[in-house]
């Protein structure tokens, strides 16, 4: 089943006093390409998060961020003490005053002032069950935008492989007519020379002409491929399966617009041309729409 690019989900909980809340983006990308902003101190949850990413996703840009709010006393830092002192006087000694004079809010930022709260490891491993499930949710909610999407983008794309479908039988039918066309003004003109020279028509040079611009304007072997691409095309819709076709579409897209250039530069007919023109602009727009499928 055709799946979209974009979407977005999002989850949030909370627990023991803290809250968070994730969000998953998606827009269109060649490959998968992860993107994941959490907090500092859930940076060692980064590989996880990007497993989990790719168990659920296999095309797209998409950006995981999770926020956390603390709420509770246990997720303040601890100051050092000592590390705290040892900054203020060697502040206070290289301005020459009083170690009392010396702003403690001053000195909280530098390193080693601050430290993880005694339980990090236990509200690590907390934030780990409650961010994990979020993630998953969130995922789930981004995949079924990407599925709704997707249903319009399959029938966007079944409406130009049938607008497709439609002219290339009507060339179908035009062809034939083409050299049974040229045959007749071939006649015409080579029966109004020879009445003006008076001699007679060579059949077999008009054969043989006949069958050299037959050979340079046929377009059967162009219009099976081309009706082969459109049913192979079809079926990848139409797959109930859950793997990506995404590039094997944009491969048979470009494979299509390869078989109407080589039938348009054997077309003479203008009504054909025309067709063909139609037959191309809807291969454009087939291009452009598979570029957002996964």
């Amino acid at each position: 089943m055709i799946r979209s690019m974009t979407g977005f989900g999002d989850a949030s909980s909370s627990d023991s006093g803290s809250v968070y809340a994730v969000e998953v983006r998606s827009v269109n990308n060649k490959f998968l390409k992860t993107s994941i902003r959490i907090p500092d101190r859930l940076a060692s949850l980064e590989p996880e998060i990007e497993q989990i990413v790719r168990a659920s996703v296999s095309r797209g840009s998409v950006t995981v961020t999770v926020n956390c709010n603390d709420t509770d006393e246990g997720a303040a830092q601890e100051i050092n003490s000592l590390a705290l002192r040892k900054y203020a006087q060697q502040i206070a000694d290289s301005i020459g005053a009083p170690i009392e004079t010396i702003v403690v809010s001053d000195l909280v930022n530098l390193p080693g002032v601050l430290c993880p709260p005694s339980n990090s490891e236990a509200r690590l491993g907390r934030a780990r069950k409650t961010v994990r499930p979020l993630i998953e949710l969130a995922l789930e909610h981004l995949v079924a935008m990407r599925t709704r999407e997707g249903i319009a983008l399959h029938d966007d794309l079944i409406g130009h492989l049938d607008i497709i479908a439609d002219r290339l039988e009507q060339i179908s039918g035009f062809a034939p007519k083409v050299i049974a066309d040229y045959e007749t003004r071939l006649k015409s003109r080579m029966e109004a020379l020879i009445s003006e020279s008076g001699t007679d028509i060579d059949q077999a040079d008009l054969i043989r002409e006949i069958a050299v611009y037959a050979e340079k304007t046929d377009i059967a072997e162009e219009i099976a491929r081309l009706g082969e691409h459109l049913i192979h095309f079809k079926d990848l819709l139409n797959d109930s399966g859950s793997r990506p076709i995404g590039r094997t579409m944009d491969f048979l897209a470009q494979e299509l617009l390869r078989e109407a250039n080589t039938i348009a530069s054997k077309s003479p007919d203008a009504k054909m041309s025309r067709l063909i023109v139609e037959i191309k602009g809807a291969i454009d727009r087939i291009k452009e729409q598979v570029q957002n499928a996964e």
